[in-house]
């Protein structure tokens, strides 16, 4: 009897979160991953740079990788390639844009990948068993796509992140006919992006953010300085529009949107006119009323160019009373705060801060429930995958898709590294891969994990103790010390008495465990960490990381 043949979907990052989009779909021994992503660090993760999937279950069987397609140019669908690419070893597939910004990310970490194909909307190719079609999307960054994977077993449609825009600022609308014709032909499984499923109605047009955007420009007398996300070109586009219908010139700030600008206009994604971007230097020369500035900071990054002017430490550019200052995005989950301080901060230097999604200067690029609903109604899908959001809104776009008309049972809502398994007649959850984070600290990838966290939460939280004893190897009697060096824990001048009673715990201590014979040196640092720590929180009602050096001395 011939074995049963099985295609196998296997989310390995952006279920249950926003980010680190990754997505495995393998029939038999032939496979292709679809994006590979990253997501920023949580708050609790000090020093983290960015987040990345667990791919070990790719890599383990990449034999059987036969290409990567990319739906867009985000970073959380393509910010994990330089480190998924030293691993493996398959052909690239994204649209023109898409790879444009890929070839930049891997040139500036000294990747050189030759297997990198550039693909347009509306085509397709052949890898294998499948065939991908690419399909044209409205999203927030030019030349966005989505999927329709074809296998022997049916069709499944990957929409990537998408919005459905009438009036969008160039001419890319969601390809309406393409998914409709696959949903009459019929659809295995749909994955759709459920970013925006809590939102009722449209989201609203790109082209509406660029009436604003004429309108401040219309009612400012001074600069304007505008911070967007460095990957919006379209509205990089609208400010350069509205800037050249007001006699601006515009200078491009932050190195990421000065790294995006220039791809975007080299491939053709960004119309400039001669002569109004000019630099920095001659942008502060001009008078006030001429003046505009683009740069990043929109989320209120430390490091980034508007959150370095509002603490008036940036290099180049000062905030001056009167200054007209938009933030043109919407804050990222665990970014609120900083994006507070950073407002605020404007507010008290002067500025006229535009930063209210009503005041109309910003609109996702993601669908709302209208939207999800139609794209349910398109593709009319046996079975149903939601993707790219948190749990909840996993939940929340289930529930639409059964309002639609899918059968409850045919709604998948899985975590990263489940196993969605379909045969001729079925699905099912058949189990799980290795998932999860890999936290990328500098040049180490993965050697941060859960232990080194807690200890940097601890150090940030109560400091560090760390106290010094030299012991005679001849008798174990102590020769120097204790001494005890403090940081981040307590103000030592105000803290001499505390501390000179720890000494004498730390003596009493190695003076008992001496004289009970415990001379191994693990035990005793173990000893004194305890006796150490609860005397500390006795006092303090805090807890020090507590770090025993024992030296031991002939």
């Amino acid at each position: 009897m011939p074995k049963e043949q099985k295609l196998q979907i296997i989310p390995l990052g952006g279920l249950g979160e926003i980010g680190k989009n990754m997505t495995v779909i393998r029939y038999n021994n032939q496979m292709i991953v679809v994006d590979a992503g990253m997501a920023f660090p949580e708050e609790d993760m000090l020093g983290i740079d960015i987040v990345i999937p667990d791919y070990t279950y790719i890599t383990e069987n990449k034999d059987m990788l036969l290409g990567i397609l990319l739906t867009h140019g985000h970073e959380d669908h393509i910010g994990s390639l330089p480190y998924f690419l030293k691993d493996v070893d398959a052909p690239l597939f994204g649209t023109n844009l898409t790879i444009g910004l890929v070839q930049a990310k891997l040139k500036e970490n000294n990747i050189n990948y030759n297997k990198v194909n550039v693909v347009k909307p509306g085509t397709s190719i052949k890898l294998g068993i499948f065939k991908i079609e690419f399909i044209r999307v409205s999203h927030s960054i030019p030349d966005a796509v989505g999927l329709a994977i074809h296998t022997p077993l049916g069709v499944i449609v990957h929409t990537g992140d998408f919005k459905l825009d009438h009036t969008p600022v160039t001419d890319e609308i969601l390809d309406i006919y393409k998914f409709s014709e696959l949903g009459k032909k019929g659809v295995l499984c749909l994955l759709s992006d459920s970013t925006n499923v809590e939102k009722q109605g449209f989201t609203h047009s790109e082209r509406r953010v660029g009436l604003m955007f004429e309108e401040v420009f219309r009612d400012a007398k001074e600069r304007i300085i505008l911070a967007s996300f460095a990957s919006n070109v379209h509205r990089v586009q609208q400010v350069i529009d509205a800037a050249m219908k007001n006699n601006r010139k515009v200078a491009i700030v932050g190195r990421s949107m000065q790294n995006y600008a220039s791809i975007a206009a080299e491939l053709g994604y960004l119309n400039v006119p001669e002569g109004v971007l000019v630099d920095v230097e001659e942008v502060i020369q001009l008078p006030n009323n001429q003046a505009c500035i683009i740069t990043t900071g929109s989320q209120g990054e430390p490091m980034s160019a508007l959150t370095r002017m509002a603490q008036s430490d940036h290099k180049r550019i000062e905030i001056l009373p009167g200054d007209t200052v938009v933030i043109s995005a919407s804050p990222i989950p665990g970014n609120e705060k900083s994006i507070s301080k950073t407002i605020d901060q404007l507010f008290k230097l002067g500025a006229n801060v535009i930063y209210e999604r009503d005041a109309g200067v910003h609109v996702s690029g993601h669908g709302s429930q209208e939207e999800l609903k139609l794209m349910l109604n398109m593709v009319k899908p046996k079975y149903f995958i939601p993707v790219h959001g948190e749990y909840r809104m996993l939940i929340k776009h289930g529930q639409l898709a059964e309002q639609i008309g899918v059968a409850k049972e045919n709604i998948f809502i899985v975590e990263n590294g489940s196993v969605i398994e379909f045969t001729k007649n079925s699905a099912c959850i058949a189990g799980k891969v290795p998932s999860g984070r890999v936290l990328v600290d500098g040049l180490g990838v993965g050697d941060v994990g859960n232990i080194v966290l807690r200890d940097r939460k601890q150090l940030s939280q109560d400091g560090i103790l760390i106290v010094v004893v030299a012991l005679s190897r001849l008798n174990g009697q102590i020769l120097a010390g204790p001494d005890i060096v403090t940081r981040g824990f307590v103000y030592v001048r105000e803290s001499e008495t505390m501390l000179e009673e720890a000494k004498e715990k730390i003596q009493e201590t190695i003076e008992q465990c001496l004289k009970n014979g415990m001379v191994e040196w693990a035990v005793l640092k173990n000893q004194v960490r305890e006796t150490l720590g609860k005397h500390l929180y006795e006092r303090t009602k805090r807890k020090p990381m507590i770090l025993p050096i024992i030296q031991e001395i002939r």
